[in-house]
């Protein structure tokens, strides 16, 4: 990238994920650090080709060659049609949902048909309920299912990336304030060695030494011409 760009921060997510509070405190930290922002269904896939430079996916996914930090936890639901009798529940007991035809999502074709499957009244579906509200339909209910299992939320950079961005982008997201020392940009600048601690002071001292000099011209007396003596009254 040419010097006079500015660098800029490539963040990717799967759907369901909601990173601006994140996003807007990067932007108020580091205006001058463009943000962009890419939705992926695959944003592992993104991660590992360098498209984006930290993701935020759903686990399990492969960490092979990756930092992967669990954020939080997404609660199951059932995603049905208004007519099913499952919308009655609150909690749809784990029994009355084995009665149920389940359909599978990815057979589907993925989240958003799966829903509209449900819809229709063929099947039921469970999804995290991040993507039962990303995809809600007039036509669809969602409800919590207890007792299975949650899936969880992470975010992962490249190992081979230790780019003074993306830790700072990952402090921002386990919490950090601005003025965290372990922030990359409230580190202090590397000390000086001391071969160039000597040279720097070598180099002051050159500097002051003509001012010196003509500092003791300045404070000498007119010169008096040779082997003169000045007259008696």
């Amino acid at each position: 990238m040419p010097a006079d760009q500015p660098r800029t921060l490539s963040v990717g997510f799967v759907p369901g994920v909601t990173p601006g509070k994140w996003v807007a405190r990067w932007r108020e930290r580091h205006p001058e650090i463009p943000l962009e922002l890419h939705q992926h269904d695959d944003a592992l896939a993104a991660l590992r080709d360098a498209s984006d430079d930290v993701v935020f996916v759903r686990l399990p996914v492969d960490r092979a060659g990756l930092h992967l930090i669990p954020l939080y936890e997404e609660q199951p639901v059932a995603v049905m049609s208004r007519e099913n009798e499952l919308s009655l529940y609150e909690d749809v007991p784990l029994e009355e949902l084995g009665r149920e035809t389940l359909l599978d999502v990815v057979g589907c074709g993925g989240p958003k048909t799966a829903v509209e499957v449900a819809a229709s009244g063929a099947g039921v579906v469970v999804l995290p309920m991040s993507l039962a509200r990303l995809y809600a339909r007039k036509d669809a209910v969602h409800r919590p299912v207890p007792g299975l299992p949650v899936t969880t939320i992470g975010i992962a950079w490249r190992m081979d990336d230790e780019s003074d961005d993306v830790e700072e982008f990952i402090g921002i997201v386990r919490g950090r304030t601005a003025q965290s020392s372990r922030q990359p940009s409230q580190r202090e600048a590397p000390k000086k060695s001391a071969s160039q601690k000597a040279a720097a002071k070598k180099a002051g001292a050159a500097k002051q030494q003509p001012a010196k000099q003509q500092g003791k011209q300045q404070g000498k007396g007119p010169a008096r011409p040779s082997g003169t003596r000045g007259k008696r009254r």
